[in-house]
């Protein structure tokens, strides 16, 4: 989630000024312009249905919602994304405006989530890491019950992985670009604590070794 500092201090997904403004350049130049690719190819693995309704937490610029938006009809398919800044959204607007069935809220996803509709699927990318346990379990919460009955929930995180096994120049990276939340989150079985909550059938892709898209239906 990309939002106001002072929530969270230790996290780095929350992205404000100067980086909230230039979020996408400095992203394709920290990846060597592999996440343009990267992300489409995760999104195409959603297998988005013409009349979806999805929401799209930290949606962020809207470079991802934009994607997801190929695929949707318009005439039935719909995107709500939710942020907390107010550079991304104004970013997110700009980018999506030629999609009218696309929209952002200013909301925090660690708070209680402002729907009383359903949607047929959930995304959340990279942000899950950046929280502390207990508010991840909240978000997972809050998930499960704006879902309609067989949506899925679409992760797209940190795989399980050790850091000590990491090569030495992949360690010192992690270390350089993440918070202390996301040495937690990697340690964690997610199959299992969705599990918990009630989300069941998944599958995983992964990318690079570390990244995966975790899938979950309810």
């Amino acid at each position: 989630m990309k939002e106001e500092a002072g929530y969270y201090p230790k996290s780095k997904v929350e992205v404000n000024g100067f980086m909230a403004a230039h979020y996408d350049a400095i992203l394709n130049m920290a990846t060597f312009g592999r996440y343009t690719p990267f992300i489409e190819k995760a999104i195409g693995m959603m297998s988005i249905s013409p009349q979806d309704k999805i929401l799209d937490l930290g949606a962020g610029t809207g470079r991802n919602a934009c994607l997801m938006m190929k695929y949707l009809s318009g005439d039935g398919g719909e995107l709500v994304g939710i942020d907390i800044c107010d550079d991304m959204i104004s970013q997110f607007q700009k980018r999506c405006r030629k999609f009218p069935n696309a929209e952002i809220i200013k909301a925090r996803v660690d708070q209680p989530l402002p729907f009383t509709k359903k949607f047929d699927k959930v995304f959340i990318s990279f942000v899950l890491h950046g929280f502390p346990q207990e508010v991840r379990e909240k978000v997972i919460n809050s998930v499960f019950g704006v879902l309609k009955e067989d949506g899925i929930f679409f992760v797209l995180d940190y795989n399980e992985f050790s850091y000590k096994k990491m090569p030495f120049y992949a360690k010192m990276l992690f270390k350089l670009i993440e918070c202390p939340y996301a040495f937690d989150f990697i340690k964690r079985d997610w199959r299992k604590i969705l599990a918990k909550t009630g989300f069941k059938d998944f599958e995983q892709y992964i990318f690079f070794d570390y990244i995966r898209l975790l899938k979950a239906y309810k």
